[in-house]
């Protein structure tokens, strides 16, 4: 369904909007495509379409703390059978906040308390709870293999216990985890549109071709989206396996001991590393090296989530020495200035994606088009010449 046949369909409710306090740049963007998009359509002048335009669909709502770190969650206005979608980042560690005068950065376990405190908040007045959390939380605990905790399955299972509808999330880490709570809408988005448009939009000179580019996945993790892109790209893929020493633990893995390569030759190829996310960016550099040591060409590292938490020194040095020659991550998670700043660095804007979604799903239409772009990369990519 095209955006301008949305004001034809009667909303499932009126929409409500509340980004927390980890969302507030990327939520005032989505607000202002959908206030831009219904002040230009011409719904019916029924009863249903009464509250359809306004200047923002913002609700103002706010998670004040005490002295002791406590919280609570406050909704300023009415929010009675409302159609409201939450937006959280769980990765913003830029918010702080005092405990008996001691100044604490807001970790994921915070910002998903506030979360579960809105929630609380809106006491089951609205009509429809949709929670959007781009990086889901806890993702990379989704799975058992010792005796240890199943920290993803039981925040899914909680927010749905509180009257979440749906929940969506971006490029998850495993997506078998909805199997936590299979009676309810659970959607992971991939932003492989959205980063082949950046990437023909910030390097027109790159050529997408079997003979003039490669896609690789830096892991058995990473295959699926690796192949994903290849192939609505057209182009070969091949992929990195991580030898582990398992009988030691370093920050809570186990070190790798080297990068195998599988897949055909990369001399002379621009090469696509693609990956959920970039957390202390090791991997992605000793793949990068890895790559260049076959004669790779120029080396673009593509993460949905750059959490860069050995900071950028290192991205900075393998720029500097030729080894990779830009950076796509997208502002579905805090950005620090600094990132934005670097001259390699390319963002990827997710915030009409999300307006899209939300637009549509206040609609009760269908967002299948968008989990699935394939038809729209590929009539993208025919715009711009590729092969």
């Amino acid at each position: 369904m095209s955006q301008k046949d949305l004001s034809k369909t009667i909303p499932f409710g009126d929409l409500a909007i509340i980004p927390l306090e980890s969302s507030r740049m990327i939520g005032k963007k989505v607000d202002e495509y959908i206030v831009r998009w219904r002040n230009f359509s011409n719904p019916s002048p029924s009863i249903h379409f009464t509250n359809y335009k306004k200047d923002s669909y913002i609700i103002d709502a706010v998670c004040p703390r005490f002295g002791s770190g406590e919280a609570k969650g406050i909704i300023n206005e009415s929010i009675r059978g409302k159609d409201v979608f939450l937006l959280v980042d769980v990765r913003n560690h830029s918010l702080t906040y005092k405990v008996c005068g001691q100044i604490n950065h807001m970790s994921p376990d915070d910002h998903y308390q506030d979360l579960k405190r809105m929630i609380a908040a809106i006491s089951g007045k609205a009509r429809r709870i949709t929670v959007i959390m781009p990086f889901l939380y806890e993702s990379r605990q989704h799975r058992r293999s010792s005796r240890e905790s199943l920290d993803c399955a039981l925040a899914l299972q909680e927010l749905t216990n509180m009257g979440v509808e749906n929940i969506i999330t971006f490029d998850a880490h495993d997506p078998r985890v909805q199997n936590a709570i299979p009676l309810k809408s659970f959607e992971t988005v991939k932003p492989t549109y959205q980063f082949i448009k950046a990437l023909l939009a910030n390097v027109p000179d790159i050529r997408m071709n079997t003979k003039d580019m490669m896609i690789i996945s830096p892991d058995e993790g990473a295959m699926e989206r690796a192949i994903y892109f290849a192939n609505v790209a057209g182009v070969d893929v091949g992929t990195f396996y991580k030898r582990r020493d398992y009988t030691k633990i370093v920050e809570g893995r186990n070190p790798i001991i080297a990068h195998e390569f599988l897949g055909s030759d990369v001399a002379g190829r621009d090469v696509v590393v693609i990956d959920d996310m970039i957390s202390s960016g090791e991997s992605m550099i000793d793949v990068a090296t890895e790559l260049k040591r076959r004669k790779a060409n120029r080396i673009f590292i593509a993460s949905t989530f750059g959490l860069f938490t050995n900071g950028l020194e290192k991205f900075d040095e393998a720029y500097k020495s030729g080894l990779i020659y830009r950076l796509m991550t997208t502002n579905l998670v805090y950005q620090p200035q600094e990132l934005l700043d670097r001259e390699y660095y390319i963002d990827v804007d997710m915030s009409k994606y999300i307006a899209l979604l939300i637009d549509t799903l206040n609609h009760d239409a269908s967002i299948s088009e968008y989990l699935n772009p394939t038809e729209r990369i590929e009539n993208f990519l025919k715009k711009y010449n590729q092969e």
